[in-house]
């Protein structure tokens, strides 16, 4: 990992055609700003964590099958008609 000292209004470029500015410090918040093309993708990276987290639970769902959704019809039909 390389770990940059930067002051703010200075910048470094990552590649060729990617610059990070520091934008602004405000005690211990930093803004940054990042000039690249935008075919590159920027996402903050709890953002990406949760979407990965999403992604692996949607997939071990458990999706109901027809017969059940046709069960729970049925049953709820049944629960309707003894009121």
């Amino acid at each position: 990992m390389l770990i940059l000292t930067r002051k703010q209004g200075e910048s470094f470029l990552l590649g060729e055609n990617i610059q990070i500015s520091i934008a602004e410090i405000n005690g211990d918040r930093v803004r940054i700003a990042i000039d690249a093309p935008k075919d590159v993708k920027i996402l903050r990276k709890e953002l990406k964590e949760a979407g990965d987290l999403n992604m692996e639970a949607a997939s071990t769902a458990k999706i109901p099958t027809a017969e059940t959704l046709s069960n729970i019809a049925n049953f709820a039909g049944k629960f309707k008609e003894k009121k």
